[in-house]
């Protein structure tokens, strides 16, 4: 049997903690929006941080079936750009200091992943492990977007409720943690940010900071949202301007918001996961959406 802690490597000036977060989110599953990703990419980039320990990429990734990339220069290698997992020590708003864990989903190994990030959560003395990732659902972008809840025990998101019932779904690391670390006595939970089916594969500012609010409420932590918010606002623009362009888009999302308000009533008996006959689909939505969003990413390029 492997020793779960040959997987990490612990930096040996980690401080003292006392009952931090962790929050954890692997680029590589399904992330609608990219409600993860920008999440902690975002305090990445807003917030003070330092590694204090990564785990050994050479046996958890499969470098064939997504190569790293190297610089070849006239007739030499001269770079490359190795993928890193990395646990990293922040600070939020008010000074509480808190865990960010990173990086591509381990193609292998995903049981002693987990039995190594939990071996780390209890070294550190971790109180809680959140993860959150976006799902694609048929909802409108102007409405507020809907979060499904998970957590290890019930007690942890009290008072949610559910657009699921019982389901098997292909698994994940991020699940598999929370699992297998919750049956070793550890908090863990998540929140799954509904994006607009139309919008699952563009970059969504608004998923990512329905995301934060939602660990701040979960958590305690407070974290800087302007920049985030500013460009929530501004990615909402620029698409409710390629809406009014559009008779077919507008009617279109005229029909989604009949059928959340109906189901927010609970008049609707339609699951918001499953597209109802006579809605368009996420494809054909999508479809329009991505001439507009390529010419906006070129307008920025410019």
């Amino acid at each position: 049997m492997f020793d779960p802690t040959d997987l990490y490597r612990l930096s040996e000036d980690v401080p003292e903690l006392t009952d931090p977060v962790l929050l954890y989110h692997f680029d590589g599953f399904v992330d609608a929006g990219g409600a993860g990703r920008l999440a902690l990419g975002h305090l990445l980039a807003e917030l003070e941080h330092r590694v204090i320990a990564t785990f050994d990429v050479d046996r958890l990734l499969d470098y064939r079936s997504r190569r790293p990339i190297m610089t070849f220069d006239t007739d030499r290698w001269t770079g490359v750009e190795v993928p890193e997992i990395a646990l990293r020590l922040a600070h939020d708003s008010t000074g509480a200091p808190f865990l960010l864990l990173t990086g591509p989903e381990p193609d292998r190994e995903w049981e002693l992943f987990a039995a190594a990030l939990g071996e780390l959560a209890t070294r550190l003395g971790v109180g809680r492990l959140v993860t959150a990732h976006g799902i694609p659902m048929a909802v409108p972008h102007t409405r507020p977007l809907g979060v499904t809840a998970h957590a290890s025990r019930p007690e942890l998101i009290t008072g949610r409720t559910s657009a699921f019932g019982k389901v098997q779904v292909p698994g994940s690391v991020a699940a598999l943690i929370e699992f297998r670390l919750g049956e070793a006595g550890h908090d863990a939970l998540g929140y799954a940010v509904h994006v607009p089916h139309y919008l699952a594969q563009a970059e969504y500012p608004t998923a990512a900071l329905t995301a934060l609010e939602e660990v701040t409420r979960g958590t305690g932590l407070v974290f800087p949202l302007e920049g985030l918010r500013a460009s929530a606002e501004q990615t909402t623009s620029e698409i409710a301007e390629q809406i009014e362009a559009s008779e077919e888009l507008s009617t279109a999302i005229a029909g989604l918001e009949q059928q959340y308000d109906a189901f927010a009533a609970g008049a609707a008996r339609e699951n918001l996961i499953a597209e109802p006959a006579e809605m368009p689909t996420g494809d054909e939505l999508a479809a329009q959406f991505e001439a507009f969003l390529a010419e906006r990413e070129e307008r920025r390029n410019d």
